[in-house]
């Protein structure tokens, strides 16, 4: 007497079309993180005040804490953003970095740090605003996208 094995390929007939079919659907998205490196090599000082300097020694750190954003070059903290009724001001945040952009339009790079007790979703929305910002176009229902800083290095903060 055989092995009857009828369901056992019925099963893998529903089974394989399914999980090629489930298996487009599914993406891996990935976007590519450093180490943030040190910035006492000649950090610049004035970036949040209207100096132009040199884009490859501009060190730009965004610092995510409990009571509000601070952005800093590296060495000193530049500008401070408390929150506001309790949440965190990202308007502010980034007409400041869109200000520091258009300083600096060759500058690539900035750091994400937070304190150990930021929510991931606060790193989301940070990262999404480091790296681009949508600007309204008069006339227009669509957003035009501004790219800012790409190359995100996250970290803790100090």
């Amino acid at each position: 007497m055989g092995l009857d094995i009828t369901s056992f390929l019925n099963l893998m007939v529903v089974l394989i079309p399914f999980l090629l079919i489930s298996a487009v659907f599914s993406r891996v998205t990935i976007l590519e993180l450093s180490v943030p490196t040190s910035a006492a090599d000649g950090a610049a000082d004035g970036a949040a005040d209207g100096a132009v300097i040199d884009a490859s020694r501009l060190t730009i750190e965004v610092i995510v804490r409990e009571n509000g954003f601070e952005l800093g070059n590296g060495a000193t903290i530049q500008a401070a953003i408390p929150k506001k009724e309790g949440e965190y001001d990202l308007k502010k945040l980034s007409a400041l970095l869109m200000n520091i952009k258009n300083k600096n339009p060759d500058k690539e790079e900035a750091t994400v740090l937070l304190e150990p007790d930021i929510e991931y979703n606060y790193l989301v929305q940070v990262m999404d605003l480091v790296r681009g910002v949508e600007i309204p176009v008069e006339g227009s229902d669509a957003p035009e996208k501004m790219v800012l800083f790409p190359n995100i290095s996250i970290g803790d903060a100090p």
